[in-house]
């Protein structure tokens, strides 16, 4: 039976469109788009989701007389989608996307989005994918006053290996810390620099990370952009939802969307920049959100999202970046997290950072196999680390007196492979210009 590449009508990516749960719509969909994945075959190095396809549909072909992808069934299906970790840049390098304008219309990661959301729905959510779904509940009890014994009980062994047996959280896998001062207490009594709000008003939409864990990242974001001249605000949120949507549970997504856009929209409606500190959220708030609730709300606050630093860079590009600084800083290894690249913005960090005189920044473009949850999952661990190595390598060869990654959960992964302090570039770039210390570059480092 040949399969058409071409697909007889778009496919059905929107959540909120009835074929979206239609099991044989699916069906027919995995099997045409796994039919000219397995042709081109360019994506096998990306993760272990090609490799596994391959394998399925070469045994159809060597032991059922199949042509291609046509006897693959819903094993089949799950097994792909339980290897992609939704890093995006099999769609970044694909020919054959809608943004390429191409007629097959491949979304191989929105594919398996929606098998794994049709999954979840048949099945429930899983109690792993429940508790990591759930970042910012987490975070609120783990951090603040309790925040000495939450990092004393992480730091059991037995404890790691019970949570590995009853949630399915690897044991090996170093947790963020958190934080005794999350970063909405210390906003909150911050005082803001004499410069500020000259260029106008920004709100900040910090993440979870940032909020109960690595807080000082929020710090740096605050006083650089204080610097360049903005009036920072915090408006209430929740969860991005990135953690729902990895475990299929595309309504409590939904529910974090709506609360999100719900804040947010003020400053949208008013043409104001919603900066957002972390790659993965700011994706999901330009790209994922808008889908997920189709409203033209959704998409206004869309429409003003930006990255922290790809704020940062538009003002580089205009020549109005501040570049007093006093602070060179040699060699920079710059992780380019995937995330970002999704966004079609590159390593904007990279760029601003290289503004800075006596400054040297070597770029990364290797995948830390983490993205969300996914690395953190026993199951998938050692695998996951396996595809970080080329990250590992590159960090290795960089030799840099300085790490970098917009992500926190890549630092993650650097910070105890390579056994190096990792910073977020908005906190390298404090340091340049003078505005903190370098203390916080031991704190970064994994136990």
């Amino acid at each position: 039976m040949r399969i058409e590449l071409k697909p007889n009508e778009p496919p059905a990516n929107d959540s909120n469109d009835a074929r979206y749960w239609d099991a044989r719509d699916l069906e027919t969909e995995a099997r045409r788009v796994f039919e000219v994945c397995h042709s081109c075959r360019m994506c096998v190095t990306y993760c272990g989701a090609f490799p596994n396809l391959f394998q399925r549909v070469d045994r159809d072909i060597e032991t059922r007389g199949a042509e291609g992808a046509e006897l693959l069934d819903a094993q089949d299906f799950s097994s792909v989608t339980e290897l992609c970790w939704q890093c995006k840049l099999c769609y970044i390098k694909c020919p054959y996307t809608p943004d390429e304008e191409h007629e097959w219309a491949l979304d191989f990661p929105r594919l398996l989005m929606r098998e794994k959301a049709q999954r979840a729905r048949r099945n429930g959510v899983t109690f792993q994918d429940q508790v990591l779904g759930e970042p910012q509940l987490l975070g609120a009890l783990g951090a603040g006053r309790h925040a000495p014994l939450s990092n004393l009980v992480h730091a059991s062994k037995l404890v790691r290996k019970l949570m590995e047996k009853t949630i399915g959280i690897s044991a090996e896998f170093p947790l963020p810390p958190f934080t005794s001062e999350p970063f909405e207490a210390w906003f909150e009594k911050h005082v803001p620099l004499e410069n500020a709000g000259k260029e106008g008003t920004v709100a900040i939409f910090d993440t979870c990370l940032v909020d109960h864990h690595f807080p000082s990242v929020g710090r740096a974001a605050v006083m650089v952009l204080e610097k360049n001249g903005y009036r920072i605000e915090r408006p209430a949120q929740t969860c991005c939802g990135l953690p729902n949507l990895d475990g299929g549970d595309l309504e409590g997504a939904k529910a974090k969307a709506r609360l999100n856009v719900a804040a947010l929209l003020p400053y949208a409606e008013r043409g104001e920049p919603i900066v957002v500190s972390g790659p993965s959220c700011s994706y999901m708030l330009k790209k994922e959100v808008p889908e997920l609730l189709g409203t033209p709300e959704a998409r206004l606050v869309a429409s003003h999202v930006v990255d922290l630093m790809q704020l940062l860079d538009q003002r580089r590009r205009k020549k109005t970046l501040a570049t007093d600084f006093t602070s060179p800083l040699g060699r920079i290894a710059y992780h380019a997290a995937c995330h970002l690249r999704a966004q079609k913005i590159g390593a904007p960090g990279a760029r601003v950072l290289g503004l800075i005189p006596d400054t040297e920044v070597r770029i990364i473009e290797e995948c830390s196999a983490v993205d969300g949850t996914w690395g953190m999952k026993s199951q998938f661990y050692e695998l996951g680390r396996r595809y970080a190595q080329r990250l590992v390598n590159g960090v290795s060869g960089a030799d840099a007196g300085w790490v970098v990654t917009d992500c926190q959960l890549s630092a993650r992964r650097i910070s105890q492979e390579n056994a190096v302090g990792v910073l977020h570039p908005v906190e390298v770039l404090a340091h340049a210009y003078g505005l903190v210390d370098e203390t916080s570059r031991a704190a970064t480092k994994a136990p």
